[in-house]
């Protein structure tokens, strides 16, 4: 039968960092008072001359979460020592456990010594030792002791871990969670490859510690062999730094440095790196190219949100390169257009307020960097009351934006609108809202040298337009969880002709594209520049499916006009009197499928002119990603003069060459820790071969490898096509989650 005793025992500092083990659970309901330790066994003596309580037999030993079990207990209250014998397991109040099979421990069980040492620390962390002790109730020091955070199977063939670290003295400082290591010896598959005098770690339960990340090495056409040698350095718990140094046989010497800080209700981070390169290729006029040369690069990225009071916050978002090829010569970035972005900005909740400037920065061998504007400063102000005016929504909004340039157009433009909305619900559920809109645009439009044009000229304009949006939802509720939503849609909008002036400049509006996002829209036509005129009808219908796993999601819509709307180019799939129909259909069922298909019938012969399919789809490990995109022919819009022809009207088109494409890319789980990686970049207009890469790794609680072949079939100015291996290493010294893409980049192809 089982007894409780109350016993004048603490067991302050006892254990060290582990994982709790779970405590065996007793029938017997113990007494617990205040200030004092339970003590549960099954059989207990207390001499009371002596002050001697010796307690046998599954004994468990209770205090402010704090658990020591053991076959035998004694404890001498005269002298304060505890003597625990037989499978003895020591549990502090965070879970943490050691074991040992004889511990005598002092001090209010603070400190001691134990023989036949074991510990878990974190997860997975495993210290082994013939003995130990503890001091200050918070160093633990272990002799002739392992450690290693890797699974240790116990069959046989299966005990070596993947690594250890073996020393002859062990100092674990429980309060600041380091481990240090004298005259260490570091073995990988039961062989040793490393030895220092001093060796020092974080145990696994530490997120961030100063020390030395796990190197990438390999080999690239563009710089060579190469190692990179990442030292990351933990300032506090809310900034840290990571220095990396790359060191190459044919792109010379390369300095990363990244800074993080975090702090309520913001942050920022920056990202810099300088290069020096001895075999460097400089682009002459004429287009050709002139090689090794010494050459300096340089780069910074980052973005920062401060926060000044509860309303005012500024930040801003940095990206810049001293040379067009440099991110992609050292696998920086694939970006081809780089934004620069300092703003401060008021928001009171319904009312905003940003003053923001921009720089851009084209990477392509088509841009013009003369020609591409900088918008400073570019001033908004946004106000809707809480209350309704006439009985509904107003919405107030003034913009205002600089643009100037060295090569063609510098321009202001203001912009007022003023907008009033009222919703109603009409019998059997339909939603009707009316819209009223006014809009006014001055511009400043400056002279143009090279249209020998000397005069500054104003243009300014009036836009108003009434609208209406009819919807009926028709919703039919199947079993639980399962419903089917149809809801038809019918736009008018009502506006006079002529919206754009001749001289009206199109910085803006010049990125066009009909899709499912702007289809049932009352203005299409992104930006301020240009805008839609004439009475026109938006139809479309949607869609939607539930259940309890996921949804399914589809949109479908046609413009019509009265007469065709000069704005559109040809390409825009708004020419005409009638526009393409568009459509877009989602299926997610998370976590396993994500898909979404977009697609642009073209109204004349019902052929597809743009079609888009994006799908992931996750089991487990194991995740499948596939992007196919056809696109038609558009205009880059900063790679031609901004000069445009005062006399003709500027036509919306896009941005991008025709392009029929496939992107997917495989991180497959196979024979448990193991993943293979492919992905593959295909022009299927053209049928050429783009980028691809494939790779093999291992990884599992406390090791990760990866090797990976990247081929890049384009060349792009001084880069020719090139080929890549990399080999990464991960040794975990924390609990960190094995995860898909965690030994291969994600969008590899695209990545910023």
């Amino acid at each position: 039968m089982r007894v409780a005793l109350l016993a004048a025992l603490v067991l302050a500092g006892a254990g060290v960092a582990a994982h709790a083990a779970p405590a065996t659970t007793h029938p017997a309901s113990p007494l617990s008072i205040k200030g004092q330790m339970l003590m549960q066994a099954d059989e207990a003596d207390y001499d009371i001359d002596n002050q001697i309580v010796t307690a046998r037999g599954h004994v468990e030993i209770d205090s402010d979460g704090r658990v020591l079990l053991a076959d035998e207990v004694t404890y001498d209250q005269k002298k304060d020592i505890t003597t625990a014998s037989g499978h003895v397991s020591i549990t502090d109040e965070k879970g943490n456990v050691a074991f040992s099979d004889h511990v005598v421990l002092t001090d209010r069980m603070r400190d001691g010594a134990l023989r036949s040492f074991a510990a878990l620390i974190g997860k997975s962390g495993r210290l082994v030792a013939s003995g130990a002790r503890r001091t200050e109730g918070r160093f633990t020091e272990a002799f002739d002791a392992g450690y290693t955070p890797c699974k240790i199977c116990n069959q046989d063939g299966q005990r070596t871990p993947v690594w250890k670290v073996e020393a002859n003295h062990v100092i674990y400082d429980q309060l600041k969670h380091k481990i240090v290591f004298r005259n260490a010896v570091v073995s990988f598959l039961g062989v040793p490859v490393f030895y220092s005098p001093y060796l020092s770690q974080p145990d696994p339960t530490v997120r961030y510690a100063t020390g030395l990340l796990m190197p990438d090495l390999g080999t690239s056409t563009y710089i060579g062999y190469f190692a990179r040698l990442p030292v990351y350095v933990a300032l506090s718990d809310s900034n840290d730094l990571t220095f990396t140094p790359t060191f190459s046989t044919k792109g010379g010497e390369v300095l990363e440095g990244e800074y993080r800080q975090r702090w309520n209700d913001g942050g920022m981070w920056f990202q810099a790196s300088v290069a020096d390169n001895p075999n460097g290729t400089k682009l002459l006029p004429d287009g050709s190219t002139k090689g090794d040369i010494n050459q300096a690069y340089g780069s910074l990225f980052g973005s920062g949100h401060i926060p000044i009071d509860n309303i005012w916050h500024a930040g801003f978002d940095a990206q810049l390169t001293t040379n067009d090829t440099y991110l992609k010569r050292y696998d920086f970035s694939q970006l081809d257009r780089l934004v620069n972005d300092l703003f401060v900005e008021a928001d009171g909740g319904r009312t905003r307020f940003a003053i923001t400037g921009y720089f851009f920065q084209g990477l392509q061998a088509t841009d013009n960097s003369r020609v591409i504007p900088l918008a400073l400063p570019l001033v908004e102000f946004s106000y809707s009351p809480l209350e309704n005016w006439a009985g509904g929504q107003f919405r107030f909004d003034f913009n205002t934006v600089t643009l100037t340039r060295d090569s063609g157009l510098d321009t202001q433009r203001a912009t007022a609108e003023a907008r009033m909305r009222w919703p109603t619900i009409l019998p059997g559920g339909q939603m009707l809202t009316v819209q009223a809109d006014v809009r006014g645009d001055v511009y400043h439009v400056s002279s143009i040298p090279e249209l020998n044009d000397p005069h500054d000229r104003f243009i300014s304009r009036g836009i108003p337009y009434v609208a209406l949006d009819w919807r009926w939802p028709f919703i039919s509720q199947g079993a639980q969880g399962h419903a089917l939503i149809v809801e038809p849609i019918v736009q008018g909008v009502l506006q006079p002709y002529g919206g754009n002036p001749v001289g009206i400049p199109n910085d803006d509006s010049a990125d066009f594209e009909l899709d499912d996002n702007n289809i049932l829209s009352f203005d299409q036509v992104p930006g301020y520049d240009l805008v839609e005129s004439g009475p026109r009808m938006n139809v479309g219908l949607h869609a939607r499916a539930v259940f309890p796993a996921g949804t399914v999601d589809a949109v479908l819509g046609q413009t019509f006009r009265l007469k065709p709307d000069p704005i559109f180019a040809p390409d825009s799939g708004q020419s005409g009197t009638s526009s393409d129909v568009v459509g877009r259909v989602s299926v997610k069922f998370l976590p396993y499928i994500d898909l979404t298909d977009r697609l642009d019938i073209d109204k004349a012969n019902g052929t597809v002119r743009r079609h888009e399919v994006y799908l992931t789809g996750i089991f487990d490990r194991t995740t499948v990603q596939i992007s196919y995109v056809q696109l038609p022919c558009t205009i880059e819009p900063f790679s031609v003069s901004a000069c445009e022809d005062l006399n003709s009207p500027v036509q919306i088109t896009g941005g991008l060459p025709e392009r029929e494409e496939i992107n997917a890319q495989a991180d497959v789980n196979f024979y448990e820790n193991w993943q293979a990686f492919g992905a593959i970049r295909r022009d299927l207009l053209h049928g050429l071969m783009l980028d691809s890469e494939l790779g093999l790794g291992y990884e599992d609680e406390c090791f990760g490898f990866s090797v990976a072949y990247r081929r890049k079939y384009t060349t792009d100015r001084d880069l020719p096509k090139s080929t890549d291996i990399v080999f990464r290493f991960k040794l975990k010294t924390g609990d960190e989650a094995i995860e898909p893409f965690s030994l291969f980049p994600q969008d590899v192809f695209s990545r910023p």
